[in-house]
């Protein structure tokens, strides 16, 4: 007969995500795993399968997190005001929870782009052109953008958005409220 589990998954994930989201793949440890989500080794891999495993639910679990400020995107029509409020919705979205380091999606990009894990490429890759092609859509309801203007302001913005994740790592609300106000003032 199993054995019945003392905790629940959705407890232990959102331990689990925060770790990664904390430190990274690479540089968490299954040590750190357990002390974190508080079961042992063999329990992680009887709920999640692998330390990658757990992983990939955690990005998972961290984009329906995100969800309603990509769908807050999605559903409104003020386009770039709308990009602009994205940026700010996806700074405060961090902070809810503490003290996470940027954004979970971001830094696995960034953590993924030299590794051979199609699996986890492909999750991330979903998202980052979901995102990119949502800010096209937006900046096409300014008719008085061309083409080519929209693809190299899309580009931009994506790029900007990836900085924005990555500065909201070290730098303090004011530069980071900076960085939004320049990166539009500048389209």
């Amino acid at each position: 007969m199993a054995r019945k589990k003392e905790y629940n998954e959705g407890v232990v994930l959102e331990k689990a995500m925060n770790l990664f989201w904390r430190n990274g793949y690479e540089t968490t440890s299954m040590k750190m795993l357990e002390k974190e989500m508080g079961i042992n080794k063999f329990s992680i891999y009887s709920s999640f399968g692998s330390k990658r495993g757990l992983f990939l639910e955690s990005v998972v679990n961290y984009k329906k997190k995100i969800n309603s400020i990509f769908e807050e995107l999605k559903n409104s029509n003020n386009g770039i005001e709308d990009i602009k409020d994205y940026f700010y919705n996806s700074i405060k979205i961090c902070k809810l929870t503490g003290n996470q380091k940027g954004c979970l999606v971001t830094n696995t990009y960034n953590e993924f782009s030299e590794k051979e894990d199609d699996q986890i490429k492909e999750l991330i890759n979903s998202y980052m052109n979901n995102l990119k092609e949502l800010f096209i859509e937006k900046l096409k309801q300014d008719s008085s953008k061309d083409e080519l203007t929209v693809l190299k302001q899309a580009n931009y913005l994506f790029l900007a958005k990836n900085g924005l994740a990555a500065a909201s790592r070290v730098n303090n609300e004011r530069e980071i409220e900076d960085y939004i106000e320049m990166t539009f003032k500048n389209l």
